[in-house]
């Protein structure tokens, strides 16, 4: 008799741990969005929505794609719409679905050595850094933010081949690389949300934005099923409801940091 009500026991213990499992979805997101603290917002909102536990791993989103590609998250958030638009191509992804926005300014010495504050465009403003040699920090990982930069670099008609000293590559996240300007009182691109949360800032300050190239798209993508049946399509479809509701965009529309609006909903019905 022990014995069955051990193996009763036993039972419903694994099928508990299931319904644990089942209500857990792996989300691989950009680290200038974890930066930005607006997941501190939306994560507790989600769980009392949806009784969802969303476990993020913050990577670049490079690494983001490749997770993704390999089948080890159930979607990803990120902010590459060439490098999205090619996943989904390839069978990685199911459909791409537009959530969010913000933009990408350059941050720099408040003194502005390359005279990049009153430049037409950010490509001219990273001509006059190149111009003037001043440091610059990249992120160098093959983020969003990177590819970001690359693109304003081959405008600006500078071949990083060629580039100097000046030109250092940090290889790390959005909130690391900061840092490293700080240290080193660099110019730095980064986005708009994690600038504003970045606690940090040492002698640097917002030098340029406004230009429309800077825009900055995040898009939620859920990993194709029919490649990888493991993956949790149904909590991914949650998630991407719960993600272009009415509750998704009071909240991110919400979310500021000293008065300053972080990000701008711009989800579509489908």
């Amino acid at each position: 008799m022990n014995v069955v009500k051990w193996l009763m026991a036993a039972a419903v213990a694994v099928l508990s741990m299931s319904a644990a499992q089942a209500s857990e979805l792996r989300l691989a997101v950009t680290t200038s969005f974890h930066n930005s603290g607006l997941a501190d917002v939306l994560l507790p909102a989600i769980k009392e929505d949806l009784d969802l536990d969303v476990r993020l791993l913050v990577v670049g989103t490079g690494q983001a794609l490749k997770l993704g590609e390999q089948g080890d998250v159930d979607a990803i958030l990120v902010h590459s719409r060439a490098a999205e638009e090619a996943f989904v191509a390839a069978g990685y992804g199911t459909h791409r679905r537009e959530i969010m926005y913000n933009d990408f300014v350059l941050i720099g010495p408040r003194e502005d050595p390359a005279g990049i504050a009153d430049a037409p465009s950010a490509a001219e403003a990273l001509k006059r850094i190149a111009d003037a040699g001043a440091l610059f920090v990249s992120r160098g990982d093959e983020s969003g933010t990177h590819k970001k930069e690359r693109a304003l670099w081959q405008a600006a008609g500078v071949d990083l081949a060629k580039a100097g000293a000046w030109y250092r590559a940090a290889g790390s996240g959005m909130g690391a690389t900061l840092n490293t300007a700080s240290g080193m009182n660099a110019y730095v691109l980064a986005d708009r949300a994690s600038w504003l949360n970045f606690g940090n800032k040492g002698e640097l300050a917002l030098l340029f934005a406004g230009d429309p190239v800077l825009f900055n798209q995040y898009a939620f993508i859920p990993v194709n099923p029919a490649r990888y049946p493991h993956v949790k399509a149904d909590l991914a479809t949650a998630l991407e409801e719960w993600l272009t509701s009415d509750r998704a965009r009071a909240l991110i529309n919400g979310y500021r940091i000293n008065g300053e609006q972080l990000f701008t909903f711009n989800a579509q019905p489908q």
